[in-house]
């Protein structure tokens, strides 16, 4: 995961996510340093990561990780070089931890470095309308279009022949060549995500950022929310028509045909030349496998293999759906 937009604490010892997370029977060196907190996928040796979804546990036999945020019921899945930290609550105490390492992950707020374009020399021959606000560092490759009143935050990359439409904002995200976002898309926003904790609600941290590929196009009033513990990735020469939703960690892969206004609940993978008809909805933590096609206003709550094709809700294969619906 690519953290260049985030400001990290360094030199966090396990003793002191210890201490935060109150736990007391620790067995091993406390007096090490922690250098990073990431998802079970990413994470590597000196890092922290997390386990509580029993989707995610064969990953977590194979977790690189050196500490495990997890509770008593799951220990049964760490590999032996990966020492468990056991609490109640998984999702807070790694809101708490995350915190630590990145303390304005939770914020969302604007960025306070934008201003209007001063020099045009320095990109490359790219054309902006009016009221375009820029952050520092920010990067636009050559032979580009940026739409009136669109904001590029702070250290966004964007790729060659790049058109960005008016009225668009783009925030911590890394944009390939040749990729065509239309107006009114929201990119890089923090996604929603929430969870009860003594009837309070408690946002998740969302440390990821977006990626979006090569030859890609985002409709207009797309929302692509940045990822919470890895990246929300568009993959190379996938379509995205108008008001479609893709929330946090959403993986969609290559060559992939979305119609308008469906939406992508966190955290689930889809595979590359997959279509997805108008207004269907998939739930969080699901695998769509390649060349799969879904039909319009669908509702899809289980994992598809590929080459399947599906539709109705929740989403069966297409042939089960035409007979019970005879």
């Amino acid at each position: 995961m690519l953290n260049n937009f985030y400001k990290k604490q360094k030199n966090i010892k396990l003793n002191n996510i210890l201490k935060l997370l109150k736990i007391n029977n620790y067995k091993g060196k406390k007096n090490v340093v922690v250098s990073d907190i990431k998802d079970i996928l990413s994470a590597k040796k000196n890092e922290i990561t997390f386990f509580h979804n029993l989707k995610y546990k064969d990953h977590a036999k194979k977790t690189k990780a050196s500490f495990c945020i997890i509770t008593k019921n799951y220990l049964k899945y760490l590999p032996k070089n990966c020492k468990p930290l056991i609490t109640n609550n998984v999702l807070l105490s790694l809101s708490k931890i995350t915190n630590l390492f990145y303390p304005k992950s939770i914020n969302d707020d604007f960025d306070p470095y934008l201003s209007h374009v001063k020099n045009l020399k320095i990109f490359n021959n790219t054309c902006f309308g009016k009221n375009v606000l820029l952050g520092i560092n920010v990067k636009i490759g050559k032979k580009c279009s940026i739409g009136h009143n669109t904001i590029i935050e702070s250290n966004v990359i964007i790729g060659n022949k790049c058109s960005i439409g008016s009225n668009v904002i783009i925030r911590k995200s890394i944009i390939g060549n040749n990729v065509n976002i239309l107006d009114g898309a929201i990119i890089g926003k923090k996604g929603f995500g929430f969870f009860s904790n003594n009837k309070n609600n408690v946002r998740y941290p969302h440390i990821g950022i977006v990626i979006i590929g090569n030859n890609v196009e985002i409709g207009c009033n797309n929302v692509i929310d940045r990822g919470s513990m890895s990246n929300t990735i568009i993959d190379n020469n996938t379509y995205l028509d108008n008001q479609v939703h893709v929330a946090h960690n959403v993986k969609i892969g290559k060559n992939c045909i979305i119609a308008g206004q469906v939406g992508f609940a966190g955290s689930s993978t889809i595979g590359n030349n997959v279509m997805i008809g108008g207004q269907a909805g998939i739930s969080g933590h699901l695998n769509i496998g390649d060349n799969v096609k879904i039909g319009g206003g669908s509702g899809v709550i289980d994992d598809i293999s590929k080459n399947d094709k599906v539709m109705g809700y929740p989403a069966k294969n297409i042939k089960k759906f035409i007979k019970n619906n005879q």
